[in-house]
């Protein structure tokens, strides 16, 4: 992309040397009230330009863009209660069934604390969170592109007085005017 954008840059700039280059060409002090090259009398007086100067784009640009943001929502048994209490029961169950006296007592404790232990473990393996997707507008503020110019201010001379005026565009060596006032503004 930004090739792309280089080689269009070097396109544009080319394009207005080669005009600047055409503009030079022309005769810049035609006689006011003729065309120019014709000799040909239309009433209309021309000023010389003596500057232009490109006025570039210095505002900021606000950008905005929508993505796709993914959430998880924590489980709802964070901490694997129902896994650790059967995996207790069940332990403990089994504990049981195991010895007699004080020593079935300690195989339904042991049986109980390796059941939950191992109920949580087997609960935390299999629980996932819901994740959930939607669209969201992200937007940043960008600089100005310091390429781009939005006017001209172009310094003209007609009978020895000089003024300023803003166009939307480079209007090449002389200007049209009418009491010393630019009037046509694509005059060439």
């Amino acid at each position: 992309m930004n090739r792309l954008m280089v080689n269009a840059l070097s396109l544009g700039v080319t394009a207005a040397l080669a005009l600047s280059l055409s503009a030079c060409d022309r005769d810049a002090n035609a006689d006011p009230g003729t065309t120019a090259g014709t000799g040909a009398d239309n009433g209309a007086k021309f000023a010389r330009v003596v500057s232009v100067d490109p006025i570039r784009d210095t505002t900021p640009q606000r950008v905005c863009r929508d993505e796709v943001v993914t959430h998880t929502a924590p489980p709802k048994d964070q901490h694997q209660i129902a896994g650790m209490a059967i995996g207790a029961v069940a332990g403990g169950l089994l504990g049981n069934q195991v010895g007699s006296g004080k020593g079935r007592t300690l195989a339904t404790v042991a049986g109980a604390v390796g059941g939950g232990y191992a109920g949580k473990k087997i609960e935390e393996s299999h629980q996932h969170g819901q994740v959930t997707q939607q669209v969201e507008r992200r937007c940043s503020t960008t600089a100005a592109d310091p390429n781009k110019i939005v006017a001209y201010d172009v310094r003209y001379e007609y009978k020895g007085v000089t003024r300023t005026v803003r166009m939307d565009h480079d209007p090449g060596d002389r200007l049209e005017v009418q009491e010393g006032v630019v009037t046509v503004s694509d005059a060439r």
